[in-house]
């Protein structure tokens, strides 16, 4: 027997009302995925009260991207530790006729569902704007953590300046995250050579990856090569994969935090003439990194966990300016010499989410117009075979699609006592 919390299948609607409820915002995802080539449109609908803009009110929503770099009881005198990286505003109510939004399948659904005092939005993200990071707080930070996210705000204001009140406002947290496709870039690679001093010859190391693109959660092979033609020993050998965060306001600062390390001593010392070949694999985990504060990660909304952040895919005519965070992740070899320091190299690879499957639901192929043989062939009475006869819509192509979406509201933090938070919470 299926358990009674168990959520039946549909097309899941996100869902949040204003608390005097005179306005609910609806969006079918609450991640916006930028695919390189395109970025998804952050898209919804807003049911209104009629009663409460009759009086020439209108409704706006309001789409902002921002990079916080400050803790909030910082935030003092007016002064507040928080760059605009994206802000667009655009009218829903009374909707204008010179700019009719073009609607998806799903918000043609919602409005047939909610009625005529629901009116659909939708905003187009520029090529180049940035994907929501979090930097990690540590164990006792409170407040909102650092990084760049995004905020949708539907509104119920006289006009797009005026302020709105808090009980006139529906605010969502929504994130950008970025999915790499596949790309041909050449295996990383690097060698190099090391001479010594009262030897004549040199050691020559080679190291490289499996290849260029990885996904979270995904094993990483670190091919090494040692030919020592040096009087040196090598003793042993580090690999560090290494997250790289620049931070990039007035002038560009830049953290370093290593998110996967290994040790070894296998196969060494390699002495005068010793050779040693070797695979090494690590994986960056976030839950082996919980405790680094100021890791970057991929955007995270309340009560859901993420994973460390995605490697930003640079495009040279986007400042960096506008980015915020600029994420990047390296692996360092370093092989300890006796006597002779240590001899380093670096592979840098990109760290992303693999494409998702094209969820688009195939569109109804059109009714088929008889051709004239055809119609010929119905006069003589040889009617041609329909070699389509199998349909597994039992209910037709005019089946009411309205009945499987599952609204789930976004969620509020209760606290005893009655208290709850204002935040935008998703």
């Amino acid at each position: 027997m299926e358990s009674s919390d168990a959520k039946k299948a549909g097309t899941r609607v996100f869902k949040k009302s204003s608390p005097n409820s005179k306005i609910t915002t609806y969006l079918g995802k609450r991640d916006f995925v930028d695919h390189i080539e395109h970025i998804d449109p952050v898209d919804g609908v807003v049911l209104i009260d009629p009663e409460f803009v009759k009086d020439g009110k209108k409704v706006f929503a309001h789409v902002l991207a921002a990079f916080k770099y400050g803790r909030e009881d910082l935030d003092v005198l007016g002064l507040t530790f928080r760059k605009d990286l994206f802000l667009a505003t655009t009218q829903v109510y009374p909707p204008k006729t010179e700019d009719p939004v073009q609607l998806t399948r799903l918000q043609e659904r919602l409005l047939k569902k909610l009625g005529s005092n629901a009116y659909p939005f939708k905003f187009e993200l520029p090529p180049g704007s940035p994907s929501s990071v979090t930097l990690q707080p540590a164990p006792g930070d409170t407040g909102k953590p650092c990084g760049v996210d995004y905020e949708l705000k539907t509104y119920i204001s006289e006009s797009m300046e005026e302020k709105p009140h808090k009980r006139n406002t529906v605010r969502l947290a929504i994130r950008k995250i970025t999915y790499a496709p596949e790309r041909p870039l050449p295996q990383p690679q690097a060698e190099t050579e090391k001479e010594f001093m009262l030897s004549t010859h040199k050691l020559h190391i080679e190291a490289s990856l499996d290849k260029e693109m990885y996904y979270h959660g995904e094993e990483i092979g670190v091919n090494v090569h040692i030919a020592n033609s040096s009087s040196r020993t090598c003793k042993k050998i580090k690999v560090t994969i290494r997250q790289f965060a620049d931070i990039c306001l007035f002038s560009t600062a830049q953290y370093k935090c290593p998110v996967a390390s290994l040790e070894s001593e296998d196969g060494f010392p390699v002495g005068q003439s010793g050779t040693l070949s070797k695979v090494y694999r690590l994986t960056p985990l976030l839950n082996n990194n919980r405790d680094k504060r100021g890791l970057a990660l991929d955007g995270k909304l309340k009560h859901e966990d993420t994973n460390l952040a995605s490697s930003t895919i640079m495009d040279d005519t986007i400042p960096k300016e506008n980015l915020g965070i600029i994420v990047k992740y390296k692996v360092k070899v370093r092989v300890i010499v006796a006597y002779g320091g240590d001899v380093t190299l670096e592979l840098p690879f990109t760290l992303s989410h693999p494409k998702p499957p094209d969820e688009t639901p195939p569109s109804t192929p059109a009714p088929q117009v008889p051709t004239e043989e055809a119609a010929a062939g119905a006069a003589s009475g040889d009617i041609p075979v329909d070699h389509n006869l199998i349909d597994f819509d039992t209910d037709g192509p005019d089946k009411n699609e309205d009945d499987d979406l599952i609204f789930e509201d976004f969620a509020r933090l209760r606290l005893k006592g009655g208290e709850h938070l204002d935040s935008a919470d998703a």
